[in-house]
Parts: structure tokens; C-alpha cells; sequence
């Protein structure tokens, strides 16, 4: 949940063959597979209770300790870099308090937890092999990815491998999405927009500002100075609507995105990259059904499948 990331209508098959591996459009058609899988540590009830029996209660408390837990005792600072959307003076609220109530080590113990107990109630009736499997081809690409330029994905990629499937499952597919985040941040960051611009642009085009400007923290004048600059740079019109320039710049941000992406793919090779897809499909779509149609994740809509979870921000 840093920057906005790619989006876009879900690819069908038929417009990513999985033997192409140079094909960007590759890496996004797994980012819709991996990230619903993540994302139960955000939306459902059991990781929200995991982090309130460790003493988070509130669910910003849970998520800026959770998602920052990797990084250590870390100050606000380092949250505003990495998480890059937040408005400095809300990641301050949360840190570095939050480890007064629970220390890194506890909030990662408290995530995992809640994660493999959402995704237990998800797979209950699939066989122990088909987890298994998922598990150990989901793991093997995120063995691949590149830390370098990518904090978040690093410092996930070199937490202890979890036990069981799920466990393993779970942290992979978070390996997986801090890594492309990362590279969507490294994005956003050569455009010369700030924080607040990104977010405030993203609202002009498809998302709305009366619940992306209070998820996010920023004020109103804030929020005020960050459209005007968008017009005095171009991306938005007198009248706030995106410009062709704003519009090509952001699309060539997704594209960057989901080249910077793809390296998991080209390791694991086409046929396991195909066979993991199949393996995550019904792991994916029961865990689509509990993120909420304004929530902060970015997913496209799945074409044939009704959802109103269509690409919000990240």
C-alpha cells in the first residue's frame, strides 16, 4: 500500500501468453494472482484481531506496525519513504509509538498469524498438495527477486521461511508485492511528482478524494497546493481534468512497474509461472471477496466476475 500501482483491466489469456516472459503484461496478470492472497492481512477479521491481542488496536496502529515490522524499530522518516503516500504527519501519529505497544518482532508474529488464519478459513477444501504446490513454486519466485533499490521487498525476501504452507504462501506473496511496489515507487519518484500530487491526480482520474485524501492524512490546504501544482505542471487542466501529458506519463510509470516485475517471472520459467497461476486461481478469488470496494489496493476488476473492487489506489 505505497504508491499507486499498475492498473488496468485483468488480462485474459488469450492477450498474455505465459511462454512470453518479456511480456509486461506477464508480470501484471501475477500481480492480480499474489496480491489478493496479501491482502487478508489489511481486511479480514482474524489479522485484525491477530494485532489487537498483541496490543494494536486500531487498525492504522495494526498496519503501519505490521507493513513496517520488517524494517525494524523504525521511526516515521523511513515509513514516509518507503510507503511513499502517506502524509508525513499521519505515519508520525504511528510511529514510532506503536513500538511501545508491541515490538517489530511481535507485530510480525501477530501478521503471519492473522494472514494463515484468513487463509485457512479461504482454502479449507482445497487438498494439502495444491498448497503445498502453490506454496513452493510462489516461494521459489519470490527467491528471485531484486533487492537492490528495493527496500521493502528485501527486507521481507530475508525473513525466516515460514513452516507450514500457508505461512510460506502468505510471506512470498508479500515478498512478491513490496518488490513490485518498490519498483512502482522507484516510478512515481522519476515523474517529480510528490506524495500528495500522485494521490490527488489518481483522484482527478478515477478514485475518489473524500476517501483517499482522509486514508492517506492530508489536509485540505495540502491537498489545495497539491492540485495547483499539478496544474502548473501539466498534468491537470485549469479545470482539474488529466491532460494527455499526465495521462502518458502515469501509463509509462505502469509500464516501468511491470517491467521492474517481471525477473520472478523469467526465473521460475513459463510452464511453473502457467501451472502457478492455475494453482492460485481459486486461492485468489476467495480472498478477492473481502477487500472492500474503496479499499486502497489497486487490483483490476476481474472481466466475467462481478466485483466492485476495480483498480483503486494503493
Amino acid at each position: 500500500m505505497g504508491g499507486p500501482p499498475a492498473r488496468g483491466d485483468l488480462p485474459t489469456d488469450a492477450e498474455v501468453h505465459v511462454a512470453a516472459l518479456d511480456d509486461t503484461g506477464l508480470a501484471r496478470l501475477m500481480w492480480t494472482h499474489f496480491e489478493p492472497v496479501h491482502a487478508v492481512t489489511y481486511f479480514h477479521p482474524r489479522a485484525r484481531a491477530a494485532y489487537e491481542a498483541v496490543g494494536l488496536r486500531g487498525y492504522w496502529r495494526g498496519y503501519f506496525a505490521g507493513r513496517a515490522a520488517p524494517l525494524g524499530p523504525v521511526g516515521a522518516p523511513s515509513v514516509v519513504a518507503a510507503f511513499f503516500s502517506f502524509a508525513p504527519a499521519m505515519v508520525a501519529r504511528a510511529l514510532p509509538s506503536v513500538w511501545r505497544l508491541a515490538t517489530p518482532e511481535e507485530a510480525l508474529r501477530a501478521r503471519l498469524t492473522g494472514a494463515v488464519q484468513a487463509l485457512a478459513e479461504f482454502t479449507y477444501e482445497l487438498p494439502e498438495s495444491h498448497l503445498v504446490e502453490a506454496a513452493d513454486l510462489l516461494e521459489e519466485a519470490a527467491g528471485h527477486v531484486e533487492p537492490a533499490g528495493r527496500v521493502l521487498g528485501a527486507v521481507n525476501a530475508a525473513l525466516p521461511r515460514g513452516e507450514y504452507p500457508l505461512a510460506r504462501m502468505w510471506q512470498a506473496a508479500t515478498t512478491l508485492r513490496e518488490h513490485r511496489g518498490d519498483g512502482h515507487v522507484a516510478g512515481l519518484v522519476g515523474t517529480g511528482l510528490a506524495p500528495a500530487e500522485v494521490v490527488a491526480w489518481r483522484c482527478r482520474v478515477d478514485q475518489s478524494r473524500e476517501f483517499h485524501q482522509a486514508a492517506r492524512g492530508w489536509t485540505d490546504e495540502e491537498w489545495t497546493a497539491a492540485e495547483e501544482r499539478l496544474v502548473e505542471q501539466g498534468w491537470l487542466t485549469a479545470d482539474h481534468a488529466p491532460t494527455e501529458h499526465g495521462t502518458a506519463t502515469f501509463r509509462a510509470v505502469e509500464e516501468a512497474t511491470d517491467r521492474a516485475a517481471l525477473g520472478p517471472w523469467r526465473a521460475l520459467g513459463a510452464e511453473r509461472t502457467a501451472r502457478l497461476r492455475e494453482l492460485l486461481d481459486p486461492i485468489a478469488a476467495r480472498c478477492r471477496t473481502i477487500i472492500p470496494p474503496k479499499a486502497p489496493i489497486g487490483l483490476p476488476a476481474q472481466r466475467g466476475v462481478a466485483t466492485d473492487t476495480a483498480a483503486p489506489t494503493r
